[in-house]
């Protein structure tokens, strides 16, 4: 929540409830970051509703704003809708514009990261599971950075999941891919003993650094994954 040495700060518009840390306040730009990458979405979705609600990968288009773009790739790539790459997309638009004023950044939207730094961060794992709540953390290294740590859950928030893990946690260099290969992976665990299929599921997507997938009382890892005690 407040990496040593930055200044932290929340930030909502509408739907988007940004938690930032960066080198020194930047609320006013990381706000005007927010507004262009949601003035781009909300201005395609206008033209075309359908986007916000299909759960299939949407068709490539080269006129499509930037940050539609970078949805549209992920979704393909994953066999998702694009919407299942939006948080972990307006946390790295955010993140990576920020840079320009901040060596080191980090942004946290409804649970997905874009981390930028210059030294290794914990992030803790919360499953819903009171045995593992605020028990565990995953540990990433300087040379991840930068790196997306996203999450989805078939049983926490509101998200439409097909699946019933309690937290999967993904790692990949872009917030927008691990967001959408978060959601893919939690649609294929329906009960425990599909963890015994992650590297399976994982060879499907060739981004993925590392994840951990929880499910009542069970844990898998796979990839480049440090798990440390909170």
């Amino acid at each position: 929540m407040n990496p040593r040495g930055l200044i932290p700060f929340e930030l909502v518009v509408k739907q988007t409830d940004l938690w930032i840390s960066a080198q020194r306040d930047l609320n006013r730009e990381a706000r005007d970051l927010v507004l262009e990458a949601r003035a781009q979405l909300e201005t395609y979705i206008s033209q075309y509703p359908s986007f916000r609600s299909t759960l299939i990968p949407w068709r490539e288009d080269p006129f499509a704003p930037p940050i539609v773009k970078d949805m549209i790739k992920a979704s393909q790539q994953l066999s998702v809708g694009p919407m299942a790459c939006v948080a972990g997309a307006i946390a790295q638009r955010v993140g990576e514009g920020l840079l320009r004023w901040s060596d080191e950044v980090v942004v946290e939207n409804g649970g997905d990261i874009y981390a930028n730094m210059k030294r290794g961060l914990t992030v803790a794992l919360l499953p819903g599971n009171k045995q593992l709540m605020n028990r565990v953390g995953l540990k990433i290294s300087q040379e991840l950075m930068p790196i997306g740590v996203c999450s989805s859950s078939g049983t926490i928030g509101h998200s439409y999941s097909e699946g019933n893990a309690d937290l999967v946690t993904v790692l990949a260099r872009s917030a927008c891919y691990a967001d959408g290969a978060a959601t893919a992976i939690c649609n294929m665990i329906k009960e425990s003993k599909d963890l015994q299929l992650l590297s399976q599921m994982v060879a499907k997507f060739k981004e993925i650094i590392g994840i951990v997938a929880i499910i009542e009382k069970s844990m898998a890892c796979w990839g480049k994954i440090e798990l440390v005690e909170l």
